[in-house]
């Protein structure tokens, strides 16, 4: 699914270019927003990627920072103008993790720790269906529809025959116990789980009740790296209403620190699938 142009990781990389030419040239956020008219905020969005750039934003800084070699100019502006442009997901309309999905479109390997609930890259469509209108009993019929359809459509990274995402999940047993949909629906999906894990580039573990308390105790993250060097590695933590990206380098050091304790208190790879197993047999009696 990744695209030549991802507009996520366009205006990503772009933010992080003004960032550097503010940074030489000495400014604060808060001055270049007095020198343009805007707000501070705004400046600090355009540099984090969470805000879509026009070229004239890009023009303004470039004159404020001063910049002389205009190919650097032209070279950021057409990033801007790439960074304009839809992913597939934009088909689907208003996706409140849209910009996750931009980052997941384009990364090369992603872990991911899971205490509730199975992770939405491994799910099938009755479990989806189920964990989306469980989530979301307000929401109308139509938009639910939508975001399975979404959540269906990002398994495509992990599918892919041409450089797939790689995977590694970490799954509190938790997640295996808690009935989705039906006591069927749990044990195909466990089922699934199961397929999926013995894919090369896909890789499951379970932590176990019997650990106790553990590094991820506060809850789900996920953290993506990318292949281009330019692309630092991101810390996603979903939230109710709104979502937070991580990607200060100490940021990013300690939750990898953590993930690793996760995948040490977790049973190893073989282990896990038989506990799986074991859970989706119990699921069909």
């Amino acid at each position: 699914m990744a695209s030549n142009v991802n507009p996520t990781v366009r205006r990503r990389r772009l933010g992080q270019e003004l960032r550097r030419l503010r940074e030489l040239k000495g400014m604060t956020a808060e001055e270049v927003a007095e020198r343009l008219l805007v707000s501070q905020s705004k400046i600090s969005r355009l540099e984090n990627g969470r805000r879509s750039i026009s070229q004239r934003d890009v023009r303004d800084l470039c004159n404020v920072y001063e910049v002389e070699d205009q190919r650097i100019v032209e070279s950021l502006m057409q990033m801007a103008k790439d960074s304009r442009q839809q992913g597939w997901w934009h088909a689907f309309g208003d996706i409140p993790y849209s910009v996750y999905i931009g980052l997941e479109t384009d990364a090369e390997s992603l872990r991911v720790y899971e205490p509730q609930i199975i992770t939405g890259l491994l799910q099938t469509r009755a479990y989806a269906e189920a964990i989306i209108q469980g989530g979301s009993p307000e929401a109308s019929e139509q938009e639910n529809d939508k975001r399975v359809e979404v959540r269906l459509r990002r398994q495509s990274r992990i599918t892919a025959e041409k450089d797939p995402l790689r995977l590694w999940v970490v799954l509190d047993e938790a997640a295996l116990h808690r009935v989705v949909g039906s006591r069927q629906v749990m044990r195909e999906q466990l089922e699934h789980v199961l397929e999926m894990s013995r894919l090369p580039h896909i890789t499951v573990q379970v932590l176990p009740f019997e650990v106790g308390a553990h590094a991820g105790i506060n809850g789900q993250y996920s953290i993506l790296e990318f292949a281009d060097a330019a692309d630092s590695s991101v810390v996603y933590i979903e939230g109710v209403t709104s979502d937070l990206y991580l990607e200060k380098p100490h940021d990013v050091q300690k939750y990898t620190v953590m993930y690793e304790h996760l995948r040490a208190q977790s049973l190893n790879v073989e282990a896990s699938r038989r506990l799986v197993e074991r859970i989706a047999k119990e699921y069909a009696r």
